[in-house]
């Protein structure tokens, strides 16, 4: 009988690191006491949003490795509210593809986006700062070290929050921040049969 692939999906918040155990600052284990588990990639402290775990390592290289090429989707608020030719320059340089020191990223798409509604992050981005934002919706079939931020950067918006909402199948929809659950044993068999270049559960919010 094949063994059970445990797959959790995991609400980050803000100022957690991405991992079990720090002497001083938040961790993964604050939140999931799940033996075995372990991060398929990772997020940074200050982003938010969906982390998937297994015990797994096939699902997790699957998840995880750039060469799998999962789709990832992030919520991004930007300083700066481009006008409709200022956000087709934008898209189209994401897309052809930024040159960051580790080598050139591109975004899989971009989009406009509404505000969406999200519980309040502490600390919050500022008013004044808020008030000249606008949020888009970046695509990403790889996860370098930050970089949504490093690209954005580059194209001259700066990222004022970051939320990834979806890896491949799987989104944030019904979890709040610090929350988990764990994942039916089919979503794992959709990962490892398929990696999803589109959306495939959640809608628009």
């Amino acid at each position: 009988m094949a063994q059970m692939k445990t797959l959790i999906r995991f609400y980050k918040p803000y100022g957690v690191l991405s991992q079990f155990r720090d002497p001083s600052r938040p961790t993964l284990g604050d939140y999931i006491q799940r033996p075995g588990v372990y991060p398929a990639g990772r997020l940074d402290m200050d982003s938010e949003g969906l982390m998937l775990l297994t015990d797994d390592g096939k699902l997790q290289a699957r998840i995880s490795q750039p060469a799998h090429k999962t789709v990832k989707v992030y919520w991004v608020q930007v300083e700066g509210q481009p006008d409709v030719v200022g956000f087709q320059t934008v898209r189209s340089a994401l897309l052809h593809g930024i040159d960051l020191k580790d080598g050139r990223a591109r975004a899989v798409d971009v989009r406009h986006r509404e505000p969406p509604t999200l519980a309040q992050r502490q600390p919050p981005v500022t008013p004044h700062r808020a008030a000249r934002s606008s949020w888009l919706e970046v695509d990403l079939d790889s996860g370098r070290n930050r970089q949504v931020r490093r690209m954005m950067a580059a194209v001259g918006l700066p990222v004022l929050r970051l939320l990834r909402y979806q890896i491949g199948p799987v989104t944030l929809d019904g979890l709040a921040p610090g929350e988990w659950e764990a994942l039916p044993r089919q979503i794992s068999d959709q990962i490892l049969s398929s990696p999803t270049r589109r959306r495939v559960r959640g809608p628009r919010r």
